[in-house]
């Protein structure tokens, strides 16, 4: 395997992300064992989800197509937010896990939707390069 790092991790957006889904198992982990299946399962995909669509959107062949996976990965965190929210109020994560997420979450959306931003751009732009620089 090559040690040259994948076009995804130099992106602050998937960095972000990536936080994130780290934390995210971390404090599932202490969750009930009867929402393994059902509410941990849940926010842990919509984690990896927003996490791994920018990562697949990087390998794309160009911006418009990145975009798309760059708005499934918002989608996701918008999923996770509401996943958090209810396991909040349902006393499975304390307030204090839930405010920590929630940053990590602002976070990741304010960077993935700012990428988003970049790449609607670029895909606009005749002849554009395949990625816009980040903001």
């Amino acid at each position: 395997m090559s040690t040259k790092r994948s076009s995804y991790e130099h992106l602050l957006a998937w960095k972000a992300s990536y936080r994130l889904l780290l934390d995210l198992y971390g404090v599932t982990q202490r969750w009930p064992r009867h929402e393994l299946y059902g509410l941990t399962s849940q926010v842990r995909r919509a984690g990896y989800s927003a996490s791994a669509n920018i990562a697949e959107g990087a390998a794309k062949k160009g911006p418009r197509e990145f975009r798309r996976f760059l708005d499934i990965s918002v989608g996701s965190l918008a999923e996770l937010s509401v996943g958090l929210r209810l396991a909040k109020g349902t006393g499975i994560l304390s307030s204090e896990d839930y405010e920590r997420l929630r940053g990590k979450l602002r976070d990741a959306g304010r960077l993935t939707s700012a990428l988003a931003r970049s790449m609607r751009r670029a895909a606009a732009t005749t002849g554009s390069p395949r990625r816009a620089s980040q903001p």
